[in-house]
Formats: structure tokens, C-alpha cells, sequence
């Protein structure tokens, strides 16, 4: 039985290809995602140790940064990293030295005034010479370092996107006054963040801590240790001269270098589960294929199996026979996928150094356990598939198998098969239903376990539902296509069963592109209405990185010509009614000019009496209404209370509280100021908006943006992930396109006879071709059709659960796009069908007659 399991592997070759490839597809996603995300994360750890090299032990100054709340905290606190800290561990037996660092965030302008590189890689800090006038850090390529206050120097990569050389001017920024300074130096440095595309500039060291933090202050201290001496040594001599405070933490190097490698492992982790998830999917989807081939190989060899059932062969000798050569179709085929996926390993891994220039590399990883995973999915997976085939075959009679041909399924068989698929769907559309009426988070769950029996009772009842639905184009087809056209409906109903593998495999990836297309659709209407409706400011103002911005940046703004209103949006967090609660700050003067807010009582303009506005959320949550008073905790342990002056529906520009900025003042001297909302006195206009950018001094790191440009921001971010998706979704379809052109190509030799006497009696090659073609296209637009009506239902149910997080969220189906999906579906099985169809005309009629 082992001798003829190979012989059959050998002699259906040509069948068993399309699984073949199916199955080394999915492995060597696997397998890619696997190698990849290994060798991603130890090059990010082998680059992230760099950055301690030099290191003993670090004490770091949480509090310290360089927005205007964290200096405001700094200066609150009793105590701070500075040069007496610095002498004191510089001082202690086992150290070799103790250098002050300081670190915040500073933009550099290219020559025509715009950030280089995104703001939230973009760094300052201090250029700390030795004796020889020379940072090891930060050896200067060409120049020297900086030494002045109006100097600076800049990594090679940042000078060369800029343009710059030694000599030039150059603009550079953090969250206040831009500083137009002298470029003295360009240097080199291992530091991971410059090598992933990040910026880095260095100032003289008072100049780094006027601009990034405060006089005489550090972000933190590195002390190296002298040699013998251990960094836990070293760390036992520094803890006693670091102060007290919660906000200071000290670690040795080794410490850091683990912590950060958790970290890195971390969000690799993450990439490697989403990329493994899709090729979860790509191998479902493969599950299909390949048991639809067994199942045709097993009713095209009924004879066969029959003969070896007369000769003496048991039942499980059968069974053990066709498992052999699903095994042998896994082995190979896993192995040439882990072969392909070290190929996709290295594609993925030259990809991300082109769009990320500068990202770190290094060798291929492949781990024992990529290998063995990789071995073990394809292998299993397969044989698994061809169990049910499998036992199938074995349960042939000997006597009623002598006619070939595949055995109808009994009455009693097709009963069960559509109770328990009518049941699961039933069951998992029922959960979905009870998730989306939660209208909140809580209905998720549901959702998500509904969603997939959903799905499964939909595969089990895809024979019963095949009929139908392919018999509403069956009069189209007829008609336009004539005799092929009838031909290929009824082809497409013959044996439900197969017909509803075949489909089931693209019923999957539509299912999840049309619920992910609504999902986007319905989220980016949602946030496209919340910017329309709520802003009525023509322009806002804010930090490229999300930082605060600088007090005087309002101001400034207020000042110039042409605006007619603006206010600072300020952020801060009290204590009210017992919880800690996100109050936005507004000019109460400016609000209704500004935003606006659909009250069910109450108006902004109490917002000017020093009372408070509060969403109909917390009006709920807390038992407030209009008029109630709502006690406060402020910042400095004393207390107060405001009275409501109204209640409006949930605004996604602003936080659940909102209060005047002059009340904030009065408890809160330097709020964080997030946005600067700006209405003009005649509208939006080119030169308004130059005129508010120049207002800022020409910040690079602030943004000026129009309504139009922030709801472009969200429309980007959505494509952006969509288009990330269909990109990892394009391999299920791959699959699903090769069960396609597998169930045609062996239909069509089963059917060979068939084909045969079709020509005989008169139908030509070209309607051989169109007939197969048509079944084909029939087949893809039956699975993308009931894809496409799951997927819609399952997004529906999803915006349910999300209607209490996103404001105004109501379920947007995007009918162009949808019908587009349509469209394609029909073209891949037209172009699935190319080569079946081609194959099935050059058959030769008397050979075809002829064949037993």
C-alpha cells in the first residue's frame, strides 16, 4: 500500500500541483514572517546596545523633557540631576567618569522651511567634549563641534537630506523660539533612532539645556566604571548620592540594554502575530484546495480503490494510503515553502531598508524553531485536509464501486450537513446581532465568536445555497452566451459540494477585504463629520510631535492681522466628583466662534460665568444636569466646586469637560497646549495661513492646517492601513485563485468524455473555452457574492460596538468599491480559467469519446 501511495503521487503529478503550491505558499509565508521578525529584532537589539556601550550605570530624571509641563514639573521638584551630580559620581572609588546628558526634542528645517524627517524621531542634545575638544559619541566627519550658543552640528544623514555644509545656516526648533544657528560640524554616530531615519542635533552644552530643558539641568547621568569594578558594584556606590524622589531611576548598562531588547521583542511580537494571522488565513484558505483535490482524486479513482478493496485491502489500508500521499505533498511542499520563505525573509527585510533609509540589518536569522514550525504547519495541515477524503475512499463497497464515478452523497448525509451549518449560522448571527445592540465596547466578544460560527454554518451550507443563487444568472447567461452559457450554469450546480470548496476559498478573502473596506469607510465618515461639524475655526495650529506648545505661540497667533478669533486648547487633569477627568480649555470669549457644540441644555456662553460644560456621558454617569455642582480637586490639594452650565453631545475636538481657560489659570499656571484653534476674518486664505506660520517664527516643528488637511490626515492614516491589509490579504486570494484552476483542470479531465461528445455533436473549440470560462467566472462571483454580504453584516456589527467610542459612527457601505471587489472576483476567474480552458479545447475527440 505504501508502493502504490507513491506510484499515485507520481502518476497525478500534474493534479496534485495546484495543492502542492497551495500548501508551499502558505508555509513559506510562515516561514518569511518568521525569518523576517527574527532578523528585524536582532538587529534592532544588536543597534539598541550600542547606545550603552559606553555605560556603567545610568540615572535618569523622569521628570525631566523639554515641554512646558514638564519643565513646570522639574521645577516643582526638590531636586535635579546637575554638575554638582556629575562631580559626585565622577568622584566615587569605582567610577572612571560621570558624563551629564541632556535630550529633548528638537526639528531641524530643510532650505525651504520644512521639518526633515518625522517629528517624533527628531532629538537635541548636548555636545560634551573630552580634554582633546573631541565627544566619542559624536566623532565630527567634517567640522568641529559645537561651542556657542548661535552653533550646532548635525548628524550626516540630516545634513544631507537638508543639503547642508559646514558654514551654513541653519533653522532648528523645539517647542519654543526657532534658533536660526551656524552649522559647525557634521558627524557620525551609532545611535539606533539616527540609523532608523531619525534626526539628531547637537548643541553647546548651556545652550542644550536653555533650549531643551532648564539652566543647569540633565535629562540624565552616565557613569562608566573603572576596570575590575562590576556595574552592580558601581551601582551599590551611586545609589546613596541620587536623591530620593520617585522621578529618578538608576540602572546599570546591562539593565538598559536588556530592558530595551524587552521592548524591541515586544513590538516584534506584535508584527510577527499580525503577519502570522494572515497566513493563518492564507493556509485556511488552502484547506479548501486541498481537500477538494482529494476529494476529486478519490471519486476519479473509484475503480482503483475498489479493486485494492476486492484484492483484500482493509479499510484502513485505504485510508492510510491516500494520508500517505497527503503526507508526501506536505513534506515537499513544506519544504520547498521554507526554501521560498527564507527568499521572502530577505525580500521583506531589503523592502523595509528602502522605505526606511537607514533602518538596521544584518544576517539572515533562521531559528531551529522557523525550521520546525514550518515542517510541521505544512505537513499537518495537509493531512488534516485529506482525513475526510481519506475515510471517504475507505467506506467505497468493492462491488458498488465498479462504476466509476463519484458517489453521490445520501439524503441522510446532505440533512445532517445543512441542520448543523442552518444551526452554527443561525447561532453565530444571533451573537453578532446581540453584540452590535450593545452599541458599547462589552459587545465585542460577542461579535468576534458570532462572526466566526457565522462564517463556518455559512461554508457548511454553501452546497445548498449554491443552487439557488447560481440559478438566478442562469437565464442571463443563457441568453447572452447561448449554448456554452447554459453548459457552464449547470456545470456549476453538478456537484454542489465541490462547487461550494471551490467558491469557499474566495468567500474568505472577501468576507475580510469588504469588512475591513466598510469598517474604514464607516470610521473615516465618522471622523470626516466630527471635524466638519465640530470645528468651525478655519485653521489649527499644533506640534508636529503632539508636544505642548510654547505659551507665547496663542499669543502671537491672537496678534495677527486678518484672524478674527483664536483660542489655545489647554489639557489638563483634576479630580471631579472623586475621578480624575480630561478638562479642555477654551477661551470662553471665542468658543461659539470656534466649535460647535449640540447642547441639550445650557450654552458656551456660561462658560464666561466660570461654569463648567460636561458631556451628556458624564451628565449620566456622574447624575449631573443643568445648574447641578459638581465638586473639584485642584492640582495644589484644594477644593472648589463649579456649577453646570451645560450639557452637549460627545465632541470628538474636545474632552468630556470643558472649562474656561481663565478658570484653568487661576489653579494651573502652564496647562499643555494642544492645538490653536483659528478663525479668520475672511476665511481661509493662502495668505492667512503663511501669515500664522510666519506668526510662530517659521517653527518647523509647528503645523498649520486647514479643516481640509486634518481630515486628510485621517483619511491618509485609514488608506493607509487598508491598503497595508488588502496587501497582506493578496495571498489568500493567490490560494484561492490556484483552487480555481485546480477544481477547472481536474473537472475538466474528469469531464473528458464529456467534452468530447460535446464536440462531436457540434459545439467548436471556442465555445468549449467559453463554456469553462463562464463556469469558472459563475463559481468566483457565487463565493464573492455571499463574501461581500458577510463581510457587510460582520461590519455592521463591529460599528455597533464601537458607536460609544466613536461619536456619530453609523455604518457607511461604499457601493463603488464593493461592486469593484465584484468586478475583480469575476476577473479572477476568468483568469483563473485561461489554462483549463485552453487545455479542455485541444482535446481530441476520439480519445476523449473513448475514455474509460
Amino acid at each position: 500500500m505504501y508502493r502504490t501511495a507513491l506510484r499515485n503521487v507520481l502518476a497525478h503529478k500534474g493534479r496534485l500541483l495546484m495543492t502542492a503550491l497551495a500548501v508551499m505558499l502558505g508555509t513559506a509565508f510562515v516561514a518569511g514572517t518568521m525569518i523576517f521578525s527574527d532578523t528585524f529584532g536582532k538587529a534592532m537589539a544588536n543597534s539598541s546596545a550600542k547606545s550603552f556601550s559606553d555605560v556603567s550605570v545610568q540615572i535618569t530624571d523622569t521628570a525631566a523633557g523639554s515641554g512646558a509641563g514638564a519643565r513646570e514639573k522639574s521645577e516643582r521638584s526638590p531636586s535635579s540631576l546637575n554638575d554638582a551630580t556629575v562631580q559626585q559620581l565622577a568622584a566615587l572609588p569605582g567610577a572612571a567618569g560621570a558624563r551629564g546628558v541632556v535630550g529633548g526634542f528638537t526639528g531641524v528645517a530643510d532650505k525651504k522651511g520644512n521639518l526633515i524627517g518625522e517629528a517624533w524621531r527628531a532629538r537635541g542634545a548636548n555636545f560634551a567634549p573630552a580634554a582633546g575638544g573631541n565627544d566619542s559619541r559624536y566623532p565630527m566627519a567634517e567640522g568641529r563641534g559645537p561651542q556657542a550658543p548661535q552653533e550646532i552640528a548635525l548628524d550626516r544623514a540630516t545634513a544631507d537630506k537638508g543639503g547642508y555644509k559646514v558654514g551654513d545656516t541653519v533653522r532648528v526648533a523645539s517647542n519654543g523660539p526657532v534658533l536660526d544657528a551656524r552649522l559647525t560640524g557634521i558627524f557620525t554616530t551609532d545611535d539606533p533612532e539616527v540609523g532608523s531615519g531619525g534626526t539628531l542635533t547637537l548643541f553647546e552644552h548651556a545652550t542644550a539645556q536653555q533650549l531643551l530643558l532648564t539652566p543647569g539641568q540633565y535629562s540624565s547621568i552616565a557613569v562608566q566604571a573603572k576596570p575590575g569594578t562590576s556595574e552592580s558594584a558601581l551601582l551599590a556606590q551611586v545609589k546613596p548620592k541620587v536623591p530620593a524622589e520617585e522621578q529618578f531611576e538608576t540602572e546599570t548598562g546591562q539593565e538598559l540594554k536588556d530592558e530595551q531588547a524587552k521592548q524591541i521583542a515586544s513590538s516584534t511580537d506584535s508584527m510577527k502575530t499580525m503577519l502570522l494571522t494572515f497566513a493563518a488565513i492564507s493556509l485556511f484558505v488552502g484547506i479548501f484546495i486541498i481537500a477538494n483535490t482529494f476529494t476529486m482524486l478519490v471519486a476519479q479513482r473509484t475503480k482503483e480503490l475498489a479493486l485494492l478493496r476486492a484484492v483484500g485491502a482493509s479499510r484502513k489500508q485505504v485510508t492510510r494510503s491516500v494520508l500517505i500521499e497527503a503526507l508526501v505533498i506536505g513534506a515537499v511542499s513544506s519544504v520547498a515553502g521554507l526554501v521560498a520563505g527564507i527568499g521572502i525573509g530577505a525580500g521583506m527585510q531589503a523592502l523595509i531598508g528602502a522605505l526606511g533609509a537607514g533602518m538596521p540589518s544584518g544576517p539572515l536569522v533562521i531559528a531551529p524553531l522557523t525550521i520546525v514550525v514550518a515542517l510541521v504547519v505544512g505537513v499537518l495541515v495537509t493531512v488534516l485536509s485529506a482525513l475526510l477524503p481519506a475515510v471517504r475512499a475507505s467506506r467505497i463497497a468493492p462491488v458498488a464501486a465498479m462504476s466509476s464515478g463519484e458517489q453521490p452523497a445520501t439524503q441522510k448525509g446532505m440533512v445532517i450537513r445543512n441542520s448543523i451549518g442552518s444551526v452554527l449560522a443561525a447561532g453565530g448571527l444571533a451573537l453578532v446581532a446581540y453584540g452590535a445592540s450593545t452599541g458599547n465596547d462589552s459587545g465585542r466578544v460577542p461579535v468576534g465568536i458570532g462572526a466566526a460560527l457565522a462564517l463556518v454554518g455559512v461554508f457548511v451550507l454553501l452546497p445548498l445555497l449554491s443552487r439557488p443563487v447560481i440559478a438566478l444568472v442562469g437565464p442571463l447567461l443563457g441568453r447572452l452566451f447561448g449554448t456554452p452559457g447554459r453548459l457552464a450554469r449547470r456545470n456549476a450546480v453538478r456537484n454542489p459540494r465541490r462547487t461550494a470548496a471551490t467558491a469557499a476559498a474566495l468567500t474568505i478573502g472577501l468576507t475580510l477585504v469588504s469588512a475591513l473596506t466598510v469598517l474604514g469607510a464607516s470610521v473615516g465618515g465618522a471622523i470626516d463629520r466630527a471635524v466638519t461639524s465640530a470645528m468651525k475655526a478655519d485653521y489649527t495650529v499644533s506640534m508636529a510631535n503632539g508636544m505642548s506648545l510654547s505659551p507665547q505661540v496663542p499669543a502671537e497667533i491672537a496678534k495677527t492681522p486678518g484672524v478674527a478669533a483664536s483660542s489655545a486648547l489647554t489639557t489638563v487633569y483634576w479630580d471631579l466628583g472623586g475621578h480624575s477627568k480630561e478638562i479642555t480649555g477654551i477661551d470662553a470669549g471665542s468658543a461659539d466662534r470656534l466649535l460647535s457644540l449640540d447642547f441639550t441644555g445650557g450654552s458656551a456662553a456660561n462658560l464666561a460665568k466660570g461654569e463648567i460644560l460636561v458631556s451628556t456621558d458624564v451628565a449620566k454617569s456622574n447624575g449631573l444636569a443643568l445648574g447641578s455642582a459638581l465638586a473639584v480637586t485642584f492640582p495644589d490639594d484644594t477644593t472648589g466646586s463649579f456649577t453646570v452650565g451645560g450639557v452637549f453631545e460627545k465632541n470628538e475636538m474636545l474632552s468630556p469637560v470643558v472649562l474656561a481657560n481663565s478658570e484653568i489659570a487661576k489653579h494651573d499656571r502652564d496647562p499643555y497646549v494642544s492645538d490653536v484653534l483659528v478663525k479668520g476674518a475672511d476665511g481661509a486664505s493662502v495668505s492667512l495661513k503663511q501669515a500664522l506660520k510666519d506668526s510662530t517664527g517659521a517653527n518647523p516643528a509647528i503645523e498649520v492646517k486647514t479643516k481640509q488637511d486634518v481630515r486628510d490626515q485621517f483619511s491618509q492614516i485609514i488608506t493607509f492601513a487598508l491598503n497595508m491589509m488588502y496587501g497582506l490579504l493578496a495571498m489568500s486570494v493567490i490560494v484561492a485563485v490556484l483552487g480555481v484552476i485546480n477544481t477547472l483542470a481536474m473537472s475538466v479531465f474528469e469531464r473528458k468524455r464529456e467534452i468530447g461528445m460535446l464536440r462531436a455533436i457540434g459545439l467548436d473549440r471556442s465555445g468549449i473555452k467559453r463554456m469553462v470560462r463562464l463556469e469558472s467566472v459563475v463559481i468566483s462571483l457565487f463565493g464573492a457574492v455571499i463574501g461581500v454580504l458577510l463581510g457587510c453584516f460582520v461590519a455592521w456589527a463591529v460599528n455597533g460596538t464601537l458607536k460609544s467610542s466613536i461619536a456619530g459612527l453609523t455604518t457607511v457601505m461604499p457601493v463603488g468599491r464593493l461592486a469593484l471587489f465584484l468586478a475583480l472576483a469575476g476577473l479572477v476567474g476568468l483568469v483563473a480559467a485561461i489554462w483549463p480552458a485552453r487545455r479542455a479545447s485541444k482535446l481530441d475527440i476520439l480519445d476523449s469519446i473513448k475514455t474509460d
